[in-house]
């Protein structure tokens, strides 16, 4: 292959790095569907894509923000499906996203005990 002809088709290695995810958990999500559509070499290298870039980022926020991986493959799955499934593609983000403002409360009053408890050994004589 030519460079043009690879350009913006990264090795395996090269996607971990510009994504974040780790090689293995790269692989895992091929296999388990919430990466599809992987090129592969004459030898069997597999070649991510921009696109694959901008998914991956997608589902790194939905990873990095709790969401089960259940839950992942099911708006993959959406996703997929196409333009018909944008409500439930809402819907699915807006019940996430509730998750992730309960937890975030939740680290709030956390942290407010902590600057409490911070308060009150620092006015110990």
């Amino acid at each position: 292959m030519t460079e043009a002809e690879t350009a913006g088709r990264y090795p395996i290695g090269e996607c971990a790095r510009r994504s974040g995810f780790s090689m293995d958990t790269l692989r895992y999500y091929e296999r388990i569907g919430l990466i599809d559509g992987i090129e592969r070499t004459r030898t069997g290298q597999r070649r991510f894509t921009d696109a694959h870039l901008a998914w991956l980022g997608t589902l790194k926020c939905l990873r990095d923000t709790g969401m089960p991986i259940e839950q992942m493959c099911r708006f993959a799955d959406l996703v997929r499906q196409g333009e018909s499934t944008t409500a439930e593609r809402i819907a699915l983000l807006e019940a996430h996203k509730t998750a992730v403002d309960e937890r975030i409360a939740d680290f709030e009053a956390k942290r407010r005990y902590l600057v409490g408890k911070i308060d009150y050994y620092r006015s110990e004589p």
